[in-house]
């Protein structure tokens, strides 16, 4: 018996299973719902609404990733969306729900180190750069860029892992290089049923670039 050629069926035969039911078809259509609220919220509300709107969202992914404890994407979200609530809210509460999104996005790479095409590692490594350093936080640059450097491999002409690998680079004064990924996620293919995010970060990146050239 080839064992090998056996083993290679049933995985085949397992993840086409997996694909075609009824719960992980749930799932995909959960994910595409919330990541289209994420984007109206994170682009498009300001203030207490985006914040109320923040509060609402992550309830509802806490509970899409007890519904599915053993899928990626949803502890990848739920991360995501703790990480930028806390962008939007600041101050001790941000690093409570940094460090909570740590947690999830580190649970996803357990799960699936390449979820999403590396989502989780672009994620992870924008947290390490943006919350403070011991003894308040976690921050640690040369990890972030490690974590950064990662996404890249995964998904090198993504739109989101050129760009955060960028806005790294710009904190760390290294400009060249930051125009250099930035124009890079600004010709990145557009992303099937994410128009509002793609249209969030393209001004995210237009905004950066102009920030890029005068520091040249």
């Amino acid at each position: 018996m080839n064992f090998r050629k056996h083993a290679s069926t049933l995985c085949l035969s397992v993840l086409l299973s997996i694909q075609v039911s009824p719960a992980w078809a749930d799932l995909n259509t959960e994910i595409t719902l919330l990541q289209k609220r994420w984007a109206q919220v994170n682009y498009q509300f300001e203030g207490k609404n985006q914040l109320s709107a923040f509060e609402s969202l992550l309830a509802d992914a806490n509970a899409m990733s007890k519904k599915y404890p053993d899928a990626a994407p949803a502890w990848l979200w739920t991360g995501i969306i703790k990480s930028t609530y806390a962008g939007a809210k600041g101050g001790l509460g941000a690093l409570k729900l940094a460090k909570a999104s740590k947690a999830d996005l580190e649970h996803a790479i357990e799960i699936e180190p390449q979820v999403m095409n590396g989502s989780a590692y672009a994620s992870l490594g924008t947290l390490y750069f943006n919350v403070p350093g011991w003894p308040l936080g976690f921050g640690d640059d040369d990890k972030a860029e490690q974590l950064l450097l990662k996404a890249l491999a995964i998904n090198p002409d993504g739109i989101d892992s050129n760009y955060f690998y960028a806005d790294y680079l710009f904190n760390e004064d290294r400009y060249l290089e930051a125009e250099k990924f930035l124009l890079k996620a600004q010709a990145a293919p557009k992303r099937p049923n994410r128009p509002l995010a793609d249209a969030g970060r393209q001004k995210e990146i237009s905004a950066a670039l102009i920030k890029v050239r005068e520091a040249l």
